[in-house]
C-alpha cells in the first residue's frame, strides 16, 4: 500500500468528477510502469480523493506484461499504469484487458482517442513520448569522441562498450527502438544495423529507464531513451544533452489499461478515469516529467520537447503492436542480434 502524501490535494482536485466518497472502501491493485516517483505521487492523490486503497506494484513494462499473461487464469492486478501501448495492444489482443469507455474521452488528443478506438477501447492513451539518444558530454570529452547526432553516429568504434538501451523483451522503450528501425530502414537493413550497433552494446539492461540513469552518472557515454526522461536528468544537473535522431524518430503511446478479471473493476475504472484526468497528469509538470498529456486540459511542461521541430517517422503502433509481429520482432532480435558476440 502506498502511504498517503497530503499535498495540496484540495487544489490539484478541483474539478475532478469522482463518484465515490471520500470515505469510500475498497482497494485497487495497480501494475505502474512509468517512473516510480510518478507512481507514488498518483496512488497518493487517487487515495486521498476517494478513499480508495492503492497497492502499487513498479516494473517495467516488458514484466508487467509476462505478469499479466501469466496471471491471466486468477489476476492479481487491476489495472496497468503506463509504458508504451505495444504491449498493451498485444496484451488487449490476447483478451487479457477490459474494454472501457473512459467519460474523460471527449477531453483527450486526437492522437489518444484513435489509441482508444484502434484497440476497441481496451487500453487509452495517457502520454505522448519521443525516442532519442542522450549523451553524457564529460564522457565524451574525456574520451575524445564527437557528440552523435544521426543514430548512423552511434555506431562509431569509438563507441565500443559505450552505449546502452533496454532489452526489447523486457522493456517497451526498447522495443519501440526496435519497430523504430525495422520501420525506418526495412527490415533487412534494420537488422543489419542493429547488428552493428550489437558490437557498442555494453549492456541491455532491463528498465528502459537505466541507461538514461547510467548515462546521467558517466557509467556509460550514451543511452537510448526517450527524450522527456532524459530530459529530467537533465533538469536535475546531470551533464546530460540529448538530440533527435537526423534520420527520423519514433514514439510511444503511453497507455494505461484494466487488467480483464481482476478482483476491483469499479475500483479498476475509477482509477483509469483518474489517469486521464488532468489533476493526474499535472503530475509530470510538477516533477518536472516532460512526456506530452493526453488530456487537453493538462499543463504541458516548458520544458518539454516540441514534436512540431522533430523528424517523426509514421509510426505504426496498431501494427507492431500486434502479438504476432512483436514475437516474431523479439524472437528474431534474440537469435540473430543479443546471441552475437561483442
Amino acid at each position: 500500500m502506498v502511504a498517503s502524501r497530503l499535498a495540496p490535494v484540495g487544489a490539484l482536485f478541483a474539478g475532478l468528477a469522482f463518484t465515490a466518497p471520500a470515505f469510500a472502501q475498497g482497494q485497487v491493485t495497480v501494475y505502474c510502469s512509468i517512473l516510480e516517483e510518478q507512481c507514488r505521487e498518483g496512488a497518493a492523490m487517487f487515495e486521498k480523493a476517494t478513499g480508495i486503497k492503492v497497492a502499487m506494484v513498479r516494473k517495467s513494462t516488458g514484466e508487467v506484461y509476462a505478469q499479466v499473461k501469466a496471471e491471466a487464469s486468477n489476476p492479481r492486478g487491476d489495472v496497468w499504469w503506463g509504458g508504451p501501448g505495444e504491449p498493451h495492444l498485444q496484451a488487449a489482443d490476447e483478451g487479457l484487458l477490459d474494454e472501457y469507455k473512459s467519460p474523460k474521452l471527449p477531453e483527450l488528443h486526437d492522437w489518444a482517442q484513435r489509441h482508444a478506438e484502434q484497440s476497441k477501447f481496451r487500453t487509452n492513451g495517457i502520454y505522448l513520448g519521443a525516442l532519442g539518444v542522450g549523451y553524457n558530454t564529460e564522457v565524451l570529452k574525456k574520451k575524445g569522441i564527437a557528440a552523435p547526432k544521426c543514430w548512423a553516429d552511434l555506431l562509431d568504434p569509438k563507441l565500443r562498450d559505450e552505449v546502452q538501451i533496454a532489452d526489447p523483451s523486457s522493456s517497451g522503450t526498447a522495443y519501440v527502438f526496435l519497430a523504430t528501425t525495422v520501420q525506418r530502414l526495412g527490415e533487412e537493413k534494420g537488422f543489419e544495423y542493429l547488428k552493428a550497433l550489437h558490437k557498442n552494446i555494453s549492456q541491455y539492461t532491463k528498465s528502459g529507464i537505466a541507461p538514461v540513469k547510467a548515462a546521467a552518472l558517466g557509467e556509460t557515454a550514451v543511452g537510448i531513451a526517450f527524450i522527456h526522461d532524459m530530459l529530467t536528468q537533465k533538469l536535475q544537473g546531470a551533464p546530460i544533452e540529448t538530440f533527435a535522431p537526423c534520420e527520423g524518430m519514433g514514439y510511444e503511446t503511453g497507455s494505461v489499461s484494466i487488467i480483464k478479471g481482476g478482483k476491483n473493476p469499479e475500483a479498476a475504472r475509477k482509477f483509469v478515469d483518474f489517469t486521464l484526468s488532468p489533476d493526474a497528469q499535472n503530475i509530470n509538470a510538477k516533477l518536472k516529467i516532460n512526456s506530452i498529456p493526453s488530456n487537453k486540459n493538462s499543463l504541458l511542461s516548458p520544458d518539454a520537447p516540441k514534436f512540431s521541430e522533430m523528424k517523426l517517422i509514421d509510426y505504426d503502433t496498431p501494427r507492431w503492436g500486434s502479438p504476432a509481429e512483436r514475437s516474431r520482432l523479439l524472437k528474431k532480435f534474440d537469435t540473430e542480434v543479443k546471441a552475437l558476440p561483442r
